[in-house]
């Protein structure tokens, strides 16, 4: 096996401070599960072979990842540390001659130029391991690392075996490390689980390796792990304070940034306005101009340039340049709105396609529709699209216009530059230009009353 770099990402373990059926590094954080996370932080060192480790649930994990290119799955049937999980990749790097770097999967705040980084000092060094460390005010519950001046390694001792003394050093061990694959590969299979839990411990390798040298990272946060729902919580913080700066540098405006959350996916053009409690959610795109909220969720939707979407959701849609939306619309299920379109109040559309400069200004619904250009739908008007079976499609077009509280029983077709009158239930297709009345013929009785009214009941006076 040739290449530079082979990175191996730990994600066997079940995370039982998370109190979850699904594994630890499947939580989802700010659009991404904890694992992808990591993964994606390798995006500047570019390596040529990924081998993720899997052990609990590790089906779910595969599944989760069987997107991604370049990933080979590692089993790891007892979960026994470390080592141990980095023992089980020796198969599967046998003709392997460069660097390892290896990951923990729980570890998603890693920034790409920190391992771009490591990944240089190591290689510049010459080193035989290289470690990343962080100073914590507050170091509990962390393996610490001991140096001499020049950041050579001496010893590695995990929180729990430190002596008090020892806990006093602030410099922790990330876990996160790279190593001269030709060098650990010799040392791995000699790894013995001499200490309290039993565990066969990566860090024990660094005794058996010259140099060692460790490397600060500049921002503690990046090296935080994620071990409970609290851990989680903070994370997506510190995930949400990151995105929200970029996308202020880039040009977009927050009118109250800590109400709105943006995830990792989404992708915001300059000059757009982000109003309070707003969510952008998936993989979203916003196009420049665009004022979105307050009070909107976004998707897995795409939005054109100068929309506006007031106290809506999108999910799954897309809308055009200069559309309006809301407040209180609801578009779902792969929704397509053209141009300059007006979406009002309480109108929900699902599986439809609007042309351009479309009206749809309230109390309606449309679903499994196709409008075309400058249709004016009328208060109130619905396609009936279900008939307890099946959907079925309507199709509108050009220029029509539809009265209010018009029902399209579908399937059916209404052609361009019709005019549906007020109230109307259309259960057939209808040819262009013309006038559809589809309703009883009002009838009005004189001096009629209910016999059950009786005078002596009536309190209004």
């Amino acid at each position: 096996m040739a290449g530079k770099l082979a990175v191996v990402v730990l994600a066997a373990g079940k995370g039982t401070r998370m109190k979850s059926a699904l594994p630890k590094v499947l939580h989802p954080l700010g659009g991404r599960s904890l694992v992808e996370c990591a993964l994606d932080s390798l995006i500047e060192v570019d390596p040529a072979h990924r081998l993720v480790v899997v052990g609990y649930e590790a089906d779910q994990v595969r599944t989760a990842l069987a997107h991604l290119d370049n990933v080979t799955f590692v089993e790891q049937t007892e979960q026994l540390g470390t080592g141990h999980a980095v023992q089980q990749v020796l198969p599967h790097l046998q003709d392997f001659e460069g660097d390892l770097l290896v990951l923990n999967g729980d570890v998603p705040l890693l920034r790409p130029s920190t391992l771009r980084q490591m990944l240089e000092v190591h290689q510049t060094r010459q080193n035989e391991a290289t470690l990343l460390t962080a100073q914590f005010l507050d170091p509990t519950g962390y393996g610490r690392v001991f140096c001499n001046d020049d950041d050579v390694v001496t010893e590695i001792i995990e929180h729990r075996d430190c002596t008090e003394a020892q806990r006093q050093n602030r410099r922790i061990n990330a876990g996160v490390y790279c190593f001269k694959w030709s060098a650990l590969s010799k040392i791995l299979p000699e790894l013995k689980a001499d200490n309290d839990q039993q565990e066969y411990y990566l860090t024990d390798v660094v005794k058996d390796m010259t140099p060692v040298v460790a490397v600060d990272v500049d921002d503690a946060q990046e090296i935080q792990g994620i071990n409970n729902r609290k851990q989680l919580a903070e994370a997506y913080s510190i995930l949400q304070d990151r995105i929200k700066d970029e996308w202020m540098t880039a040009g977009v405006t927050f009118l109250e940034p800590d109400t709105t959350t943006i995830d990792i996916t989404v992708q915001i053009e300059p000059d757009v306005i982000i109003e309070p409690q707003t969510h952008l959610r998936g993989h979203t795109v916003i196009g420049s101009g665009s004022r979105l909220g307050p009070g909107s969720l976004i998707e897995n939707s795409t939005v054109g340039k100068n929309a506006t979407i007031l106290y809506s959701t999108l999910s799954d849609s897309q809308v055009g340049d200069g559309v309006r939306v809301g407040p209180y619309a609801h578009l779902r299920g792969q929704t397509v709105v053209g141009d300059n379109c007006r979406i009002g109040n309480f109108v929900e559309i699902k599986k439809s396609t609007l042309g351009d400069r479309v009206n749809v200004a309230h109390l309606s619904y449309l679903g499994d529709a196709t409008l075309g250009n400058q249709v004016n739908v009328g208060a109130g008007t619905i396609t009936a699209n279900y008939d307890g079976v099946k959907k079925h499609p309507t199709v509108i077009g050009d220029r029509t216009k539809t009265g209010s509280n018009s029902v399209f029983v579908a399937p059916v077709t209404i052609g361009p530059d019709v005019t549906v009158a007020a109230g109307s239930v259309v259960t057939k297709d209808v040819e262009a230009d013309a006038l559809v009345v589809a309703r009883a013929k009002q009838s009005t009785i004189p001096g009629w009353r209910s016999k059950r009214y009786d005078q002596s009941d009536d309190t209004s006076a």
